[in-house]
């Protein structure tokens, strides 16, 4: 059996990854990636308390929070097609309203 200090050190990495992408990255692609990256992350965290404890609470809020991924990619996904539509690129700096 795997010690659940495993699974919160590999969520802990996960969630670093994603937090150093959506700091550093001009993309909104990628930055919506990284997002996904620290969801999946907290999706682990809940889900090894959940073992650790024995109970199903860790897993009804881990499908929370899946549904919250969803309407995040679904959202997200029509704001960066229509940033893509007026500005012709994806960069995060140039979105801004005072850019043209």
């Amino acid at each position: 059996m795997v010690p659940v200090a495993w699974y919160l050190a590999l969520a802990a990495v996960i969630f670093a990854i994603g937090l150093i992408g959506v700091l550093l990255k001009r993309n909104a692609l990628i930055v919506m990636m990284c997002l996904e990256l620290m969801m999946n992350a907290a999706n682990l965290t809940f889900l090894a308390f959940a073992r650790q404890r024995g109970d199903m609470g860790g897993h009804a809020v881990a499908f929370f929070v899946i549904a919250v991924a969803a309407c995040e990619a679904a959202v997200g996904l029509a704001i960066v097609i229509a940033l893509f539509r007026t500005r012709g690129n994806l960069e995060l700096e140039q979105a801004s309203a005072g850019h043209e």
